[in-house]
């Protein structure tokens, strides 16, 4: 296995991306293993890791099909769903709630 090459925070030379900073533009790893990586030090714990890939081997984004927006559209939709009453909320149901906020007092009412 290939050592890799460590860089310091901010210290990357040119042509090296995180996952993000390749987003950013547009692209994506395509398959590349990790290039290097990035460490930032801190006082008490080991250091921060990023990872890096080379941006002249990244590919560019995968353009969204009809089929992956309907896939996207359902599964947001599953996220907004109420599994007690089995309402639209409007927005995303909390993992800590387990229900829309309504069910969720009218839950701890009867419970209290």
């Amino acid at each position: 296995m290939a050592v890799l090459p460590v860089f310091r925070w901010r210290l990357a030379p040119d042509g090296y991306a995180t996952r993000r900073q390749l987003r950013a533009r547009g692209l994506r790893p395509g398959g590349q293993c990790v290039a290097a990586q990035l460490e930032r030090p801190r006082r008490r714990r080991g250091p921060l890791v990023a990872y890096l890939y080379r941006i002249d081997q990244a590919r560019p984004v995968r353009p969204m099909t009809p089929g992956r927006w309907r896939a996207h559209a359902a599964m947001m939709r599953a996220r907004r769903t109420c599994p007690r009453c089995r309402t639209d909320a409007g927005y995303c149901i909390p993992r800590s709630l387990g229900t829309c906020v309504p069910c969720a007092d009218s839950g701890q009412q009867h419970a209290a």
